[in-house]
């Protein structure tokens, strides 16, 4: 990630590798989180190894000047039935429930408010050609529901880019139908990766940041894991890293699954990238609206005005648009917010704007990607992927959800779900009593 100031918030452990542990789970993301929160209990030794020298994966929170911005996961989707929205001020942290603007357009730029409608109505007649193939059990490109005379569907396709971090031609129809959406967004004020962070802290005295996996050998009656900071063996892997990382080997399980590994391709990650910025004379904008710039092309970004009432926008980059943008380098990202902004509000905000903090996730090598899809004729993958590998062997992340992917509580909840089958396996009790058994 390029940071134009230094992060404040780093929560990492760097504690010794010890020789054999009952469980290992790799990756200290959401999904990684709530497995070894659910695993602790006496008697049964755990270890958390996680490659970045920090915990959190794709939920990360930056401070600058006392303002939290969300790198990676910013929203609390379905917050009515998000098992984490109930942590939130448990953690002491601040559970933010204004609307988000999505279905707005800041200063009806480019669109009047019949246009809005209009758009409104095109898109939802679409969502329901899409719902209705589904029914039928259609596995195809979500863009074959498209009407092909709608002048609509390059503002569609950029807003798929925010969705699934691709266009819908790489959407499988079925799967795009199968997630689950009450309409319900909140926000943690502070940062959903602080929340993250914090639910982190209670295992950090198991877990070793800085500490790549690169080959699980299941050849044995031990799983003999091969890590940057040596060797050690166990009878448990729970793998929570990116599909990117499996489908690439770079976390390579030998002898290989093959059915696993075709799974992984099947699921790919998508790109969405973000640029913080602040705006001097931010009076000018409405506090928690959102501005496209253009409704003639997918090669476009969504800015997210005033974000919490901040002197800030927030831009949002998807699919081709951010693979290329990051591709070129931090500076691309802003350069091109900056022109999209220029264009649309006036050759002033040139001055007014300046870089906060960029992310990088598709060129970040312990993610290459910001969140699932499953491709065209790809749907039935995500449940392959729950398919436990030897039932010692567990996958876990918001590509292993069926219905919240593409979310951290949907990584959390399929950490706990990979934990209670590992118990299971190891014929432990897989409930809890402690008050973690609600998330």
């Amino acid at each position: 990630m390029y940071l134009s100031r230094r992060m404040t918030d780093f929560p990492k452990a760097s504690n010794p590798l010890p020789s054999q542990v009952d469980v290992v789970v790799i990756g200290a993301g959401a999904a990684g989180i709530a497995a070894a929160r659910h695993l602790m209990r006496p008697g049964l030794s755990i270890l958390v190894l996680e490659a970045r020298e920090r915990i959190g994966g794709r939920a990360w929170t930056i401070r600058t000047e006392g303002e939290g911005l969300d790198m990676g996961c910013g929203w609390l989707h379905s917050a009515d039935d998000n098992v984490l929205a109930g942590r939130v001020e448990a953690e002491g942290l601040t559970l933010d429930q204004t609307p988000p603007p999505w279905r707005t357009q800041a200063f009806d730029h480019e669109m009047t408010r019949a246009d809005q409608d209009v758009f409104g109505e095109a898109f939802a007649a679409f969502d329901q050609r899409v719902t209705e193939a589904a029914a039928r059990g259609e596995d195809r490109p979500a863009s074959d529901f498209f009407d092909p005379d709608s002048r609509w569907n390059a503002r569609m396709d950029a807003i798929s880019g925010a969705l699934n971090g691709a266009r819908f031609a790489e959407v499988s129809s079925l799967d795009y139908d199968a997630y689950g959406d009450t309409g319900v967004n909140w926000r943690v004020r502070e940062g959903y990766g602080r929340l993250i962070a914090r639910l982190g802290e209670a295992m950090l005295s198991v877990t070793v940041t800085d500490c790549a996996v690169r080959r699980i050998d299941r050849s044995g009656p031990l799983l003999r894991l091969e890590t940057s900071r040596g060797e050690l063996t166990a009878r448990i892997v729970i793998l929570t890293v990116p599909n990117s990382l499996i489908a690439s080997e770079t976390v390579r399980i030998d002898p290989p699954v093959p059915a696993l590994l075709e799974a992984t391709a099947g699921v790919p990650l998508g790109l969405a990238s973000k640029v913080h910025m602040t705006v001097r004379g931010a009076g000018d904008f409405q506090p928690d609206t959102q501005l496209w710039t253009r409704t003639d092309t997918a090669e476009t970004g969504g800015y997210h005005l005033r974000p919490f009432g901040r002197p800030m926008i927030e831009a949002y980059f998807g699919a081709d648009l951010a693979w290329g943008l990051e591709a070129q380098g931090p500076a691309a990202l802003f350069d091109f917010a900056l022109s999209e902004l220029v264009a649309a509000l006036g050759s002033d905000m040139r001055r007014r704007l300046e870089a906060v903090a960029v992310s990088g996730w598709g060129v970040d090598p312990w993610s290459r990607g910001a969140y699932s899809h499953a491709l065209p004729g790809h749907a039935a993958d995500r449940a392959k992927l729950r398919t436990a590998v030897e039932d010692r062997i567990f996958l876990a992340g918001e590509a292993t959800a069926p219905v919240y992917y593409g979310t951290a509580h949907g990584a959390w909840m399929e950490g706990r779900r990979a934990a209670y089958a590992a118990l299971i396996t190891l014929g432990l009790d897989p409930r809890r009593d402690d008050g973690d058994s609600e998330a």
